[in-house]
């Protein structure tokens, strides 16, 4: 039920920064999230090239998180790179149905939300997409601390569906805690993972906390 998904995070800029990360989280991990910034929707960018990551997707699922204007635009290259889990944030999005029957042709949609974004702001059924993603932070750097009262939205959703509900930012094994209880079941870690001791340490240490909800 519960999944921490491993991401590099918002802060590389070079192929072989990713890849090392990459690399640390593949003999453990199942999934792992890309960001993809475009300098529009936020004021940072990341890198963007899809195509080394094929040498990576055969063997684990790969997610793309698109924090762009115009997600659509995207999506193909990302799918011909082997990412079957396209997560499109609402914002800058101009047609979510178009995204959401596009990316559906390629793999799982998920629709995202900023910190500014109601639950509103997503307008097609539930039930037309595969999951949800709440930010816990504003989107855009990496390390930002959580913010509590966005989960808010994950209580709010959990209320209305049983799709999985990934939070995005500020995870750790503190916090994952709080989210699991508003009813989000992905987890994106990124600065807990790779900033304390070694990725698979820290990787566990959240599983056992999860495992506790469990028993």
């Amino acid at each position: 039920m519960y999944k921490i998904i491993p991401s590099p995070g918002t802060d590389n800029k070079e192929w072989s920064d990713i890849e090392k990360k990459i690399e640390l989280v593949r003999p453990f991990a199942k999934t792992i999230h890309i960001d993809v910034i475009d300098g529009d929707f936020a004021p940072n960018t990341t890198f963007a090239d899809p195509l080394p990551f094929a040498k990576y997707t055969k063997d684990m699922l790969f997610e793309v998180h698109f924090m762009v204007r115009e997600p659509i635009k995207h999506l193909q290259f990302w799918a011909d790179a082997g990412f079957r889990r396209f997560i499109g944030q609402v914002e800058k999005m101009s047609d979510q149905e178009e995204f959401v029957a596009r990316a559906q042709l390629l793999g799982e949609v998920v629709l995202a939300l900023d910190k500014q974004t109601p639950v509103d702001g997503i307008h097609v059924p539930l039930d037309d997409l595969d999951g949800l993603l709440v930010m816990t932070i504003q989107a855009g750097f990496s390390g930002q601390k959580f913010e509590e009262a966005l989960l808010e939205k994950v209580k709010t959703l959990r209320s209305r569906t049983e799709l999985p509900i990934e939070v995005d930012g500020g995870m750790n094994d503190e916090t994952i805690l709080v989210a699991s209880a508003a009813g989000a079941t992905r987890f994106v870690a990124t600065s807990f993972l790779f900033n304390l001791e070694t990725p698979e340490k820290q990787y566990h240490l959240l599983q056992k906390q999860l495992e506790l909800l469990q028993k």
